[in-house]
């Protein structure tokens, strides 16, 4: 991981992931071991990029811009597109997240899709237990109907350039860990039904948004809690134009184990992959998840600026049954040792910390 010289208006070193080629990640006879240890083990930043995947940069344009158009459509529009009884998790969501402080996240909406199926499950029990996970998809089929067809295609790429990362997982795992055949990251990911993907929209923020706090303006400090995630490189916008960010200090910021801030950045033809907290309780810290958030502009050319971005959530099927180590030492107070939760069990936790409760 090559470190580059300490930014001025933030103090905090940028550096870069390392980047795999995608040929190299694809190909099952390389040993990526010392890669994946050094992006994602103990002592990593908790993400890789893979550069050089065929068809996505396109891909990544055809989405992102159109996540702006979805912000702005109507109030009636977006509340149709609203699913409160999965807390949020499908369609349209502004200003119902909580994070960090408790404040409600006013910065940025998204919209949450499983890109794979529209209809994971027609049970209507496990749609009343676990409604995050096996709702319907929600599409603006008529204010914007080209979001499904970009939204899929997307999230599709990634997901299978996401199994191929998960291999190599495993494989460094398996070097230090006895793990069944069926046990492994790769196929905790490939049997799943509940990937969800998240197309979000930065807000403009003003001139006079100086008093925030720096580092988590835009998006606050999180650990994603589930298997892994892929990101694209974020996109800003203005008047829906695709412009340079005049401040050089915003974007995605990640904490390391040694609670260390930097500024991460990776190419727009890249996808980065983070590992979830998930794996990193099942891999017994040999796969490292870290805390990130998103840093607003600041500064007299901010107005005006949007931010679009999209990642997916790869994450266990929701009856997965996580056997959790007597060694787990994050959300220990949801918990127990050496328990076994499924997957569902275990979001819905996790949710409940984060969401207001359903009424």
């Amino acid at each position: 991981m090559a470190a580059a010289a300490m930014s001025a208006q933030s103090c905090a070193p940028t550096v870069r992931p390392v980047t795999i080629p995608f040929s190299d990640i694809r190909d099952k006879s390389a040993d990526l071991s010392a890669l994946i240890e050094e992006g994602f083990g103990p002592n990593g930043l908790g993400i890789i990029s893979i550069s050089g995947v065929p068809g996505f940069s396109s891909l990544r344009q055809s989405l992102l811009h159109l996540s702006p158009r979805l912000a702005k459509l109507s109030e009636v529009e977006k509340q149709k597109l609203e699913d409160p009884d999965s807390r949020y998790n499908f369609g349209w969501s502004h200003g119902k997240e909580k994070l960090e402080s408790g404040k409600l996240d006013m910065l940025k909406g998204s919209f949450y899709a499983n890109p794979v199926l529209d209809t994971p499950t027609t049970d209507q029990n496990l749609i009343q237990r676990y409604p995050a996970y096996c709702g319907k998809n929600i599409w603006p089929d008529s204010a914007l109907p080209e979001l499904e067809v970009a939204f899929k295609a997307i999230g599709r790429i990634m997901l299978d350039v996401g199994l191929m990362v998960a291999y190599h997982c495993d494989r460094y795992v398996s070097g230090g860990m006895n793990m069944g055949a069926d046990e492994g990251l790769e196929y905790i990911i490939h049997r799943s039904r509940c990937h969800k993907g998240r197309l979000l929209y930065y807000f403009p923020t003003k001139q006079s948004d100086h008093a925030m706090d720096w580092t988590s303006s835009w998006c606050g400090w999180h650990t994603d809690h589930g298997s892994l995630t892929g990101l694209t490189c974020g996109m800003f916008l203005r008047d829906d134009a695709e412009v340079a960010c005049p401040d050089k200090a915003a974007g995605l910021y990640v904490k390391n184990r040694s609670d260390q801030i930097v500024k991460v950045v990776f190419g727009q033809d890249e996808i980065a992959y983070q590992i979830g907290e998930t794996t990193e309780i099942l891999s017994g810290g040999y796969l490292h998840a870290t805390p990130h958030c998103v840093r607003a502009p600041i500064g007299k050319e901010v107005s005006g600026l949007e931010r679009s971005t999209f990642a997916l959530f790869m994450q266990p099927d929701w009856d997965e049954k996580l056997k959790f180590p007597e060694n787990v030492h994050i959300h220990k107070e949801l918990i127990p040792p050496n328990s076994t939760l499924t997957f569902g069990e275990y979001t819905e936790k996790l949710l409940d910390k984060y969401y207001h409760l359903k009424s």
